[in-house]
């Protein structure tokens, strides 16, 4: 069965397995009994595992679970050959925490926040034949009727994403000649890329990759930060939930990075697939489109309520467009009207410059699906990668092509994605410096664009992964 997560999940090589003499890194403790010598493992029907002594006893054995965390601390890597037991990132853990919030006393009930990917609602827009508007205000109205309070749309955290990028660029253009600011600088809001560049490349590209967090790690602090201090709770009285085209983002919310050891929780307490959205309808016994719409809600009270925004650049964020279209007035003092793409080897690696008398300022790319990113990154290790910024995604034709977007059995996945595109398109863009609210919350929230508060909050680290080595690696 192929694998849901990204392909740049999957290791690099054709040993599709993770070697079995790898040491695993939470191994299960077994009590040796005196006097026991080899035993026999017997696998029975229901798939469990028993130990069959010389003697003829039996001891059924103990399976192992692997969370998410330990996923990411081991030295292999998800594979189409390996599962991993997602125990609190499913929709029947979703609905089992609304089922015990409605059960709680008053007192102890958690407020309940979903928080909406646009690349998810055009998803289920294509699905439902529905307009991405009407899309989002159904979505609401579905979340609040099954138990949640509020739901928010994270193309308003996408603006910080896009803000604080866009700082850091300018920030090592001007610093690459003393070496502070390494380039390119490749993006950072894929967390299946970024999975893979600390498993495979570890220091080598880290340095390279941007420190902006992605717009659901963004929306997990100005939820569990800003919109606790709002609500007068405390960050773990919050369980949030947010809505992804990609199975790769319950991998990023599970990173330690991203917990608050004070209150012992999550920016991000689970997230769900928009088909998984989609499993949640079919046991409700619902259709999307019969349901009647409410609006969003806002996180800023300079947009009392909220309609559906989204970003020029594509459907994976715009990083190059904005970060292009930033750089190229504070650093040159050009005011760049339209972006032009141009496509290299495929449609998924293509080239944006900015040119002045003939001389190449700028030089960005953007690079969607494994094949393309390994492209890049052997480039960068022969010293011969030509650009200063890669909008990096892990999935051919990007986010709205993720490994968890709606696929429908009467369409096929070339035509859904065009429709998915359009929809996606339909939705009214903002510049990100102009959207409502964001620049009221980085004075009464951040305290600043360049404070520390903002550093900590809007901005992550990278850890290079120790690859054991294994016999089974080696190519004879």
């Amino acid at each position: 069965m192929a694998s849901p997560f990204s392909g740049a999940l999957q290791l690099t090589d054709l040993d599709d397995f993770i070697g079995p003499s790898q040491e695993c890194i939470k191994p299960v403790k077994v009590a040796k009994k005196p006097g026991s010598g080899v035993a026999r493992i017997h696998i029975e029907d229901d798939g469990s595992y028993l130990q069959v002594d010389q003697d003829g006893g039996t001891r059924r054995l103990e399976k192992a679970k692997i969370s998410l965390n330990d996923c990411l601390a081991c030295s292999g890597c998800i594979t189409s050959a390996e599962t991993v037991l997602v125990t609190q990132q499913s929709h029947e853990e979703f609905r089992r925490v609304l089922e015990t919030n409605k059960a709680a006393a008053p007192g102890q009930r958690r407020l309940v926040v979903l928080s909406v990917s646009p690349q998810s609602t055009a998803s289920l827009a294509a699905r439902f034949q529905l307009s991405p508007a009407d899309t989002a205000r159904k979505l609401t109205s579905f979340f609040k009727k099954l138990g949640a309070h509020f739901v928010f749309d994270t193309a308003f955290s996408r603006n910080f994403s896009l803000l604080e990028s866009q700082r850091e660029f300018v920030r090592r253009f001007r610093e690459q000649a003393s070496s502070r600011g390494p380039l390119p600088m490749l993006t950072s809001a894929c967390p299946g890329w970024i999975c893979y560049a600390e498993k495979t490349h570890g220091s080598f590209i880290l340095p390279h990759i941007s420190t902006a967090r992605s717009p659901q790690q963004v929306m997990g602090a100005l939820v569990k930060d800003f919109f606790a201090q709002q609500q007068c709770l405390t960050p773990d009285s919050i369980y949030h939930v947010t809505v992804m085209p990609c199975y790769d983002k319950k991998l990023e919310a599970s990173r330690p990075d991203f917990f608050n050891q004070e209150y012992q929780t999550r920016d991000v307490d689970c997230v769900l697939t928009t088909g998984e959205i989609c499993q949640l309808l079919e046991a409700e016994g619902l259709l999307l489109s019969e349901l009647e719409p409410a609006p969003l809600d806002s996180l800023s009270s300079s947009r009392p309520t909220e309609e559906p925004t989204s970003h020029r650049g594509g459907g994976s964020g715009g990083y190059l467009e904005h970060v292009f279209r930033h750089a190229a007035q504070e650093l040159f003092g050009i005011r760049v009207a339209e972006v032009t793409y141009r496509p290299l080897r495929n449609k998924d690696f293509q080239e944006v410059t900015l040119e002045r008398d003939g001389q190449v300022l700028l030089r960005f790319a953007l690079a969607y699906g494994f094949r393309n990113i390994q492209n890049l990154v052997q480039k960068l290790k022969r010293g011969r990668c030509p650009y200063h910024f890669v909008e990096v995604m892990a999935c051919p034709s990007g986010c709205l092509n993720g490994g968890g977007q709606l696929k429908l059995p009467t369409v096929a996945g070339r035509e859904l994605l065009q429709e998915v595109e359009r929809l996606y398109g339909m939705v009214r863009t903002e510049a990100p410096e102009d959207a409502p609210g964001v620049q009221e919350l980085y004075q009464q929230w951040l305290q600043g664009e360049a404070s520390e508060q903002a550093r900590r909050l809007l901005h992550t680290q990278y850890h290079a992964v120790e690859k054991g080595s294994s016999g089974f690696s080696i190519r004879w």
